[in-house]
């Protein structure tokens, strides 16, 4: 059973993840701060403020599909 902490991370994560692809990458990551805020250590929060970040300087081409595809290891 989560805890009304984590749902609310949950939540804050996944409104993120609908902006993320809907290319509203600021309001994105301001959502998956704020799940940071909550806690510090959810991986995929941390994960997706990095990708709104490269996608704010380097935006998607315009026919993305939402896939960040990696281009160093």
């Amino acid at each position: 059973m989560l805890t009304e902490s984590k749902k609310k991370v949950v939540e804050l994560y996944n409104n993120g993840l609908g902006l993320y692809k809907n290319r509203q990458f600021a309001s994105a990551m301001e959502l998956f701060n704020s799940a940071l805020q909550i806690d510090d250590k959810d991986g995929p929060s941390r994960l997706y403020v990095d990708r709104c970040k490269h996608f704010m300087e380097t935006p998607p081409p315009e026919n993305w599909d939402g896939v960040f595809t990696m281009t160093t290891k």
